[in-house]
C-alpha cells in the first residue's frame, strides 16, 4: 500500500453561526464548549491537506478561496488569506498541484478552485489538475439544490467544470488514496481516505467539523439530511474505532487530528488526542 506525506494546510480562519453549527443541541449545552461572540457565532478554520507521494501532489479541499468583497468577509470573520497563501508557505505554487479533491462543493471547501486572474476575470487556481468530486455532488451544485440559497456559487465552479472527474460512489482515485460516500450533510458528500506511515487517515469532511461534532445528536443545522448524517456518522466512527483510523476534521480551529474510541458509558464514541498531532 502506498504511503502519502501529509502538510496541513489552514487556508483561512472564519466564523458561522453556532446555533447552525450545532443544529438541534441547545446553545445552554454547545456553549459550555464553545464560547460564542457576540454575533452568536464560533470560530472556525478551513483545514485542507497536501498530500504528496512520488512528485505527485494532491490538494485536498480548497477553502473559501480569495474572491470575497470586503462586505462578505465582514459577514463571515473571513481572515484575510486563502490556499495559495497556504501553498506558498510550503513552498508549492498552485500550478505544481496534480489533483485536487473536495468532500462537496459548498463555498468554504471549493471556494478556493477558482480565482481572480490579474485581466480580472474568473480562472482556475489550479490550471494543471484534474477535480475529483461525486456526480451527485456536482449535479446537485449545478442545480443549486440546496435549503442555502448561496452556498452553492457558480463563480467558484464554472471555471473549473472542464476539470472536473466525476465519481459514482467508492473509488480508488491513486495509489491507495480513496474516497467513499458519507450522505448527510449533502446528498454527495464523500469522505477522502489515505495512509501514511502510521496507518490510515479520514477526512470526514463536514459529516464531523469539529471535535465537538462527535456526539450523536450534535450536527449542524445546515445538514440537508440529518438522519443520514447519524447513521452515516456512527458508521465511519465505528469503522475508525475499531481500526485504528485517525481523522482530521476540516472545520476545527485547534488541533484537528484525532483518534476514535468506543465510550462504552454512552454506548457511542469519543475523540482522542494522537500521539503525532497535526501542524
Amino acid at each position: 500500500m502506498s504511503t502519502w506525506t501529509c502538510t496541513l494546510l489552514r487556508s483561512g480562519r472564519f466564523r458561522l453561526d453556532g446555533g447552525s453549527m450545532f443544529g438541534v443541541v441547545p446553545k445552554a449545552v454547545w456553549s459550555r464548549l464553545i464560547t460564542p461572540d457576540a454575533d452568536n457565532c464560533i470560530p472556525l478554520q478551513t483545514n485542507c491537506l497536501l498530500l504528496e507521494l512520488d512528485g505527485s501532489r494532491v490538494l485536498v479541499e480548497t477553502g473559501n478561496g480569495t474572491k470575497w468583497t470586503d462586505k462578505e468577509r465582514a459577514i463571515y470573520g473571513m481572515e484575510e488569506r486563502g490556499i495559495e497563501t497556504a501553498l506558498g508557505e510550503v513552498g508549492v505554487a498552485p500550478e505544481q498541484i496534480d489533483l485536487v479533491i473536495v468532500t462537496h462543493l459548498h463555498f468554504d471547501h471549493a471556494g478556493g478552485l477558482t480565482r481572480i486572474a490579474p485581466n480580472g476575470e474568473l480562472a482556475p487556481t489550479f490550471p494543471q489538475a484534474e477535480i475529483v468530486v461525486q456526480k451527485q455532488e456536482w449535479e446537485d451544485a449545478m442545480a443549486n439544490r440546496s435549503t442555502m440559497s448561496g452556498t452553492y456559487l457558480r463563480s467558484h465552479l464554472d471555471p473549473i467544470s472542464d476539470k472536473v472527474r466525476l465519481i459514482d460512489g467508492e473509488a480508488m482515485i491513486t495509489d491507495g488514496l480513496r474516497v467513499c460516500p458519507t450522505p448527510g450533510h449533502t446528498w454527495g458528500h464523500q469522505a477522502v481516505l489515505f495512509e501514511d506511515q502510521d496507518g490510515t487517515i479520514c477526512f470526514p469532511g463536514d459529516l464531523i467539523p469539529t471535535r465537538n461534532h462527535v456526539g450523536r445528536a450534535w450536527s449542524m443545522g445546515y445538514d440537508m439530511l440529518p438522519h443520514d448524517t447519524l447513521l452515516t456518522k456512527q458508521s465511519l466512527l465505528n469503522r475508525a474505532a475499531d481500526e485504528g483510523w485517525r481523522l482530521i476534521l476540516d472545520h476545527e480551529p485547534g488541533e484537528p487530528m484525532v483518534s476514535v474510541e468506543h465510550d462504552e458509558s454512552k454506548a457511542w464514541f469519543r475523540f482522542a488526542s494522537t500521539r503525532t498531532p497535526l501542524h
